[in-house]
């Protein structure tokens, strides 16, 4: 087993953890209320658990049958009634630098939103360092196509021996438009093209949204705000399609829910949090529809977070300022 170097070694098929905890601090998106999130090591087989440290020792297992509908985020509650909100970014960092196993402590009901993307949180990750397991890293291999419909639309599991991802977005205001995007997730590319992109609103939906109580973390500068044709955000986009990027960011974490890697290719058309979870469940329920299985050192290669280690982006600024988020 490799334990001094976490990068040599990152081939092999074994489960990872952090190496040292990870620290965050910010607001929560909705409540706007401070919240502080640690990433804790956790052993081989642990798998991503929240743990509310404001309630004790409560437990909330990050995992797809845990996800309650709720507005605009991912919420997971657990036994007892205890929740934890706003969940997908970190779970997209998680997935995205090939971690497999962690205890993140938080003190609140809701994860930080930081600059609304999950880069801060991906940084984080990897100053904190990767360790390994001798343990297996299983896969959950998905065998025949999976999809749910909602109107226009659509989220589908297709079989494949890579992580993949099609999405396409439809907004009526001209800064977003219609977006297609398709990547290959393997080996390290969410922290090269998705990891930086964030959240973003319409500048209508932001009046109805505070007065419902909701985005009162929200700031100009954690998410993109747009009206018609201008990006209201100051620095514009980062990326010309940085909509579309961050539903796949969203994509990417609310997919980690499954509690493994998927050998699967996403396609999304107009799909949100409730969406993918929609697909999640139909897949473990649907009988031969999936099988688990061992990665080999060749597949974990080809899988989300490999050869990531010692990439560290800089860190996004934040300030506050009024406005809000869908």
């Amino acid at each position: 087993m490799q334990t001094t170097d976490p990068v040599e070694g990152m081939d092999r098929t074994m489960q990872a953890t952090l190496a040292t905890p990870a620290r965050f601090t910010g607001v929560g998106l909705h409540s706007g209320k401070p919240a502080r999130l640690v990433i804790n090591p956790a052993p081989a087989g642990h798998g991503i658990v929240f743990r509310r440290t404001d309630l004790g020792d409560v437990r909330i297992p990050a995992l797809w049958d845990h996800v309650e509908p709720s507005v605009l985020c991912t919420l997971l509650r657990g036994k007892g009634g205890a929740s934890v909100s706003t969940v997908e970014h970190v779970m997209a960092a998680l997935a995205g630098t090939g971690v497999h196993n962690a205890l993140i402590d938080i003190d609140g009901p809701e994860v930080p939103i930081l600059d609304g993307s999950a880069a801060p949180f991906v940084q984080g990750i990897l100053q904190a360092g990767l360790r390994l397991s001798p343990e297996p890293l299983r896969a959950i291999r998905v065998l025949r196509p999976v999809e749910v419909r909602q109107g226009e639309g659509f989220a589908r599991l297709d079989p494949a021996e890579r992580f993949g991802m099609e999405f396409a977005i439809d907004f009526t205001d001209a800064a977003i438009g219609r977006q297609e995007k398709r990547l290959d997730l393997a080996n390290g590319a969410f922290v090269r093209e998705l990891m930086d992109s964030r959240t973003f609103c319409r500048q209508a939906d932001v009046d109805s949204m505070q007065a419902s109580g909701l985005a009162l973390g929200g700031t100009y500068f954690n998410a993109v705000v747009v009206d018609g044709d201008r990006v209201l955000s100051p620095g514009g986009l980062r990326h010309r399609d940085e909509p579309v990027r961050h539903k796949m960011l969203d994509a990417v974490g609310d997919l980690a829910l499954a509690g493994a890697p998927l050998l699967a290719r996403y396609t999304g058309n107009r799909a949100g949090h409730a969406m993918t979870n929609r697909l999640l469940r139909k897949l473990f329920a649907t009988r031969g529809a999936w099988e688990w299985t061992v990665l080999s050192p060749e597949a974990q290669g080809r899988m989300l977070g490999a050869g990531v280690q010692g990439h560290e982006p800089a860190p996004a600024k934040t300030e506050s300022r009024a406005c809000a988020v869908a």
